[in-house]
């Protein structure tokens, strides 16, 4: 029975950090690991591929905008809509 009530604890453990960390992500502000952690289908190298778009060309205007990101395509965009936040020149997280 101790051992049903650890495994049910954990099993909640689990499940609320991912409800904590499902939050949104400034993709002008996010750093690659950020971004390769809190977005769906973004790995180390296309988070990198990001922060080097925008170091190279500026602040996203736009979400759609990280379809110019090699490696970023529309599914990307699709999977993270709910988290993907863009703020204007300024302003902070």
């Amino acid at each position: 029975m101790e051992r049903l009530l650890l495994q049910v604890m954990a099993l909640g453990a689990i499940l609320f950090s991912g409800i904590v960390n499902a939050g949104t992500v400034n993709i002008n502000t996010a750093d690659a690991e950020t971004l390769a952690n809190e977005l769906e289908g973004v790995g180390a190298s296309r988070a990198e591929a990001i922060v080097e778009y925008r170091q190279r060309v500026g602040r996203f205007d736009s979400p759609e905008q990280l379809l110019d990101v090699t490696g970023v395509g529309p599914r990307v965009l699709e999977w993270n809509a709910d988290r993907i936040v863009v703020t204007p020149n300024g302003d902070s997280d």
